[in-house]
């Protein structure tokens, strides 16, 4: 869900090692923005970067792939604080919502959770989100650090619209932080911390719980990596307390936006800004499980006239999963038929640390997006055998309570 920028030209071994969706910046320490576990992350050895103007750790001591690893086997705390989080409030919280996304939010359950899209009227994703249907009567909403600026914007320019209107919304933008633990061990290490069962707990729901003593913390069982994990809302001034309090663990370590990226990558998950943007819909971007089925009939979100029938008919492209041996597949790398022709373009790569191989997403002719397909790439000036691969990439393991 994040568009990485890195400045500090130290940092160009990530382009070699794994796409990151990074450009070079000059921006300066000084004005960036910093989380509430900015000081945190320097004591503990985190390399920080650029990344949609705050300085966050790309890294830790342990290597890149170290990091990933670890994170697939025990457990990590990502920092994920510059993201935008949102309260929606009022009678009309939920039609204000479905007014600017694709999802049902009228059907979920209290404190259950789904992944939305914002959408403008040519059917194009302005970004992607996390909505969740409290039982306190408002929506709690998380949505892209990279798009804050542009979505704070649009919710804002919807809600005067529709206050206009006679219907009833607030908004409240909240200045939390945001902790994110990923892995198959961070249940047992958040259980220690809290009086909640977590088992009944499960993939996509919420609960306002006591943390480790700290009041008052939002914990959704949800992640950015294919791992079973949690993001814990909290105080912005409990936020030390809390990642001291997880790290009294042994099997948790810091992670950064590097393991972040590949770990997502290899769960086949999109990153705005690479793999979805304004001109892509839901449909071309393998998407269409995002729309609620009453809002396909309704034809009531932005851009409907435009995705509707693409799900009943057909597009001209489709997001598709490479695997590909050789040199790693980068961002713009193109894709190609067997005889050569172009036939679409990579919008993410990395070598699998997992998997030991390349393992890349993008857009090709639809006739060429069913799995199995045999395609190219063109690395370097070098055309390399690929074949088109059904995502997840490695399994997820999200808790479903089963």
């Amino acid at each position: 869900m994040i568009l990485l920028r890195i400045t500090a030209n130290r940092w160009g071994f990530l382009r070699g090692a794994f796409d990151v969706g990074c450009r070079l910046a000059s921006t300066s320490e000084g004005a960036l923005k910093r989380t509430p576990l900015y000081e945190f992350h320097r004591d503990q050895g985190g390399k920080m970067v650029e990344f949609a103007g705050w300085s966050m750790p790309v890294q830790y001591k342990d290597s890149h792939i170290s990091s990933h690893l670890h994170t697939r086997q025990h457990c990590s705390i990502f920092d994920v604080s510059h993201m935008l989080q949102t309260k929606v409030h009022g009678k009309d919280g939920v039609k204000f919502m479905e007014s600017m996304v694709v999802g049902d939010i009228a059907e979920l359950k209290d404190n259950q959770g789904t992944l939305s899209l914002f959408t403008n009227e040519k059917g194009g994703i302005i970004d992607d989100l996390i909505v969740t249907k409290t039982d306190l009567g408002y929506l709690y909403v998380v949505s892209n650090a990279g798009c804050a600026e542009k979505d704070s914007a649009h919710m804002q320019a919807k809600l005067r619209e529709f206050k206009a209107a006679g219907h009833d919304a607030d908004l409240e933008f909240l200045d939390y932080a945001l902790i994110a633990l990923q892995g198959p061990a961070s249940a047992r290490v958040l259980q220690a911390g809290m009086c909640d069962d977590l088992t009944k707990l499960t993939f996509m729901t919420s609960r306002i719980s006591k943390v480790f003593g700290i009041p008052e913390c939002r914990v959704t069982r949800c992640g950015y990596t294919g791992e079973d994990g949690v993001e814990i809302s909290v105080p912005a001034k409990h936020a030390v307390q809390l990642a001291e309090s997880l790290l009294k663990d042994n099997a948790v370590k810091m992670a950064g936006l590097g393991a972040r990226d590949s770990l997502r990558l290899e769960a086949g998950l999109c990153l705005y800004g690479n793999d979805i943007d304004e001109n892509t819909t839901p449909v071309e971007a393998s998407l269409v499980w995002t729309i609620g089925k009453r809002r396909r009939t309704t034809l009531d979100f932005p851009g409907a006239s435009v995705v509707v029938p693409q799900i009943k008919g057909k597009t001209t492209r489709k997001r598709v999963g490479l695997l590909s041996e050789g040199p790693p597949v980068r961002q713009h790398t193109p894709i190609l038929s067997p005889e050569g022709k172009v036939i679409g373009e990579v919008t993410s790569g990395c070598p699998s640390p997992c998997l030991k191989q390349n393992v890349a997403m993008g857009y090709v002719e639809t006739e060429f997006s069913k799995v199995g397909t045999p395609v190219k790439v063109e690395v370097r000036k070098k055309v390399v055998d690929a074949v088109v691969s059904k995502m997840p990439f490695v399994p997820t393991r999200y808790y479903t309570g089963k």
